[in-house]
């Protein structure tokens, strides 16, 4: 029996500091909207928001941290999506199926949102993370598969590795049509990735 996948409730919040979360994402994106992510930095969002330094260092740590949390707020439509959303992204279909309406969504997702997704991977730092939510929700469908001499956890963080890559990311810097073009290319390779490596359980 698999495990069910738990993205995790986030930690009550007094009023007030949810109030300057949602200040701050908000005058996040607007600096973003205005000048390119390059321009959003720690006192200038400070600067723009009213709120003092302290209270943007103590709620996002680093810039990429701003870049993260902008990233996690867009994604819980996906997430609620995946938990309670119509089959085959939510519950209800076969696991194959389930891994590539998820890889397709993720791509699109990441198409939508990459120059934050861009800005919050290249300031992060690579020791000591727990592992994605990407990759625990693929482990949890590749355990439904039952798949013959598979390492489900190493395998796990290599097919999270097509979706949350930089590569990915960088790839999708280009023009707008061009990564229309790219998001449906994309969507076609994870397709006929997670068929092929799904093949034995099929």
């Amino acid at each position: 029996m698999s495990t069910p996948l738990t993205w995790g409730a986030p930690h009550p919040e007094r009023a007030d500091a949810a109030r300057n979360r949602q200040l701050l994402l908000t005058t996040a994106r607007e600096l973003i909207a205005a000048d390119g992510p390059d321009c959003l930095t720690m006192d200038r969002l400070a600067e723009r928001s009213g709120l003092g330094k302290g209270t943007v260092f103590r709620r996002f740590g680093t810039r990429a941290g701003i870049f993260q949390a902008l990233l996690d707020d867009n994604e819980r439509a996906l997430q609620q999506e995946i938990l309670s959303g119509a089959p085959p992204l939510g519950p209800g279909a076969p696991a194959v199926d389930r891994l590539v309406a998820y890889g397709s969504a993720r791509i699109r997702f990441l198409a939508e949102n990459h120059e934050i997704a861009r800005s919050a991977i290249e300031g992060r730092p690579t020791n000591g993370r727990r592992p994605p939510l990407s990759q625990i929700h693929i482990r949890v469908l590749l355990r439904e598969l039952d798949l013959p001499g598979a390492d489900v956890d190493l395998l796990a963080g290599q097919l999270t590795s097509a979706l949350e890559g930089p590569i990915l990311l960088r790839l999708f810097d280009g023009p707008e049509p061009d990564r229309s073009e790219l998001t449906d290319r994309f969507e076609a390779g994870w397709r006929y990735l997670v068929e092929r490596v799904c093949a034995p359980a099929a």
